[in-house]
């Protein structure tokens, strides 16, 4: 996916039969009407927690419960406890479906935090439930066009094309970008796009894959390819296992990269990858939507310490990143709509927010989570960006973020 919008670690189309739900972060909701009603004067709420698990999307996401929890104590500390149900998707369409009517019909959440591949599955019955749902908006386009659902990053539109991307390529010295996606939709159009945005920076795009098989690795045909064309910059919309093998195998073709970006790997995800992924990882740029901790922000190193204290060590990963930002904008509309928390008052006041900036890891950046239309690449089409060297993430000068402008008349299918 496009950098900013990170792509789906992986989508299957087997179905599931059942759901594996866990209450976690105490008790589970207690009895209560559908919708999540507490009782009088209580600032407990319950929210159900939609995340792939287990399944070949699991790489990606699974870490956003790390990012619950530590949201968890940020809420505690401003006043609210956050108790929630986990329900993994198993990363199928109808376990995701039916992971959902569980959390509405007898969990009773609040509202549900989602980070799943498969969340557009559950989406049209949440909504017609009249449950809020925030998280990420990667996996498809229905964060765009349900005003019950709140995107952390905004509602990222696919189809549309910002410079970001290619200003950093053509930074790096790069002339000829290739560019890799799985035969997937939301994966296919952000292959496109990091396309287009090359082009509008003057470069050559030398080869172009939308087609890529889902998760697969024999990348031998794509690298020659990319080096008869004579690529000295690549990107790719897939899962890391896909990305790495197309950047080892480019090396092994003899390919001088100039720069190798990459929306998925930064912090945990790479150490997640499996082995020899930090040895295919050197040199390689990593972009993501929120300021790294290397920043050693105020904002980061709240992140950090809440992490920790948790009981999550090391670099954290974007669907932590996710998960803390999506309880702290859940903070954010019961503070705003104040009294008995209820899915009703939270949608109005979350309807209302136009001036989101993830508790300060979007720096000095801010994004209207209720504009459907115009976002392309996140708060204000920015990405901070990182370079692995060694055993770490260094921080790139003039990509601290790098921000960029919607093409306008750009749009790609």
């Amino acid at each position: 996916m496009f950098p900013g919008r990170k792509v789906l670690a992986s989508v299957v189309a087997t179905a599931a039969v059942a759901a594996t739900v866990a209450g976690c972060g105490g008790s589970s909701a207690g009895p209560a009407a559908s919708g999540g009603s507490q009782s009088p004067l209580t600032r407990t709420v319950t929210i159900g927690v939609l995340v792939d698990v287990t399944g070949p999307a699991a790489a990606g996401n699974k870490s956003a419960v790390n990012g619950v929890k530590a949201g968890v104590r940020y809420a505690s500390r401003n006043g609210y406890t956050v108790k929630y149900v986990l329900a993994d998707t198993q990363t199928s369409p109808a376990t995701a479906l039916t992971a959902a009517q569980k959390l509405v019909t007898q969990d009773h959440v609040t509202a549900v935090f989602a980070q799943s591949a498969l969340t557009f599955a559950a989406a049209p019955y949440l909504a017609a439930h009249n449950i809020p749902v925030i998280g990420g908006s990667g996996d498809g386009t229905e964060w765009a066009t349900t005003p019950t659902m709140f995107p952390v990053l905004g509602a990222i539109h696919q189809n549309k094309v910002a410079s970001t991307l290619g200003q950093f390529f053509k930074a790096r010295g790069v002339t000829t970008v290739g560019t890799i996606g799985y035969n997937l939709p939301q994966s296919a159009v952000a292959t496109k796009s990091a396309a287009e945005s090359a082009k509008a920076a003057g470069l050559k795009v030398g080869y172009v894959n939308a087609q890529f098989p889902l998760g697969g690795t024999d990348v031998g045909p794509a690298t020659i390819a990319m080096k008869a064309a004579g690529v000295d910059g690549v990107t790719a919309s897939t899962a890391a296992n896909t990305s790495f093998a197309l950047i080892t195998g480019l090396r092994e073709q003899g390919v001088a990269l100039k720069a190798a970006l990459l929306p998925v790997g930064y912090g945990g995800d790479l150490l997640a990858a499996g082995p020899g992924a930090t040895g295919a990882a050197q040199d390689v740029y990593f972009s993501t939507a929120y300021e790294p901790v290397e920043m050693q922000t105020a904002a980061t190193k709240q992140f950090a310490a809440d992490l920790s204290a948790t009981g999550t060590t090391g670099s954290p990963t974007y669907a932590a990143y996710n998960g803390y930002a999506s309880i702290g904008l859940l903070v954010r509309g019961l503070t705003d709509a104040g009294g008995t928390p209820s899915s009703a008052t939270l949608i109005t006041a979350l309807s209302e927010v136009h001036d989101w900036n993830a508790l300060g890891l979007l720096g000095t950046h801010r994004v209207d989570i209720n504009d459907r239309e115009n976002i392309v690449a996140g708060a204000d089409n920015c990405l901070w960006i990182t370079q692995f060297k060694g055993s770490t993430f260094q921080l790139v000068a003039g990509a601290d973020p790098i921000c960029g402008t919607v093409l306008k008349g750009v749009t790609v299918s």
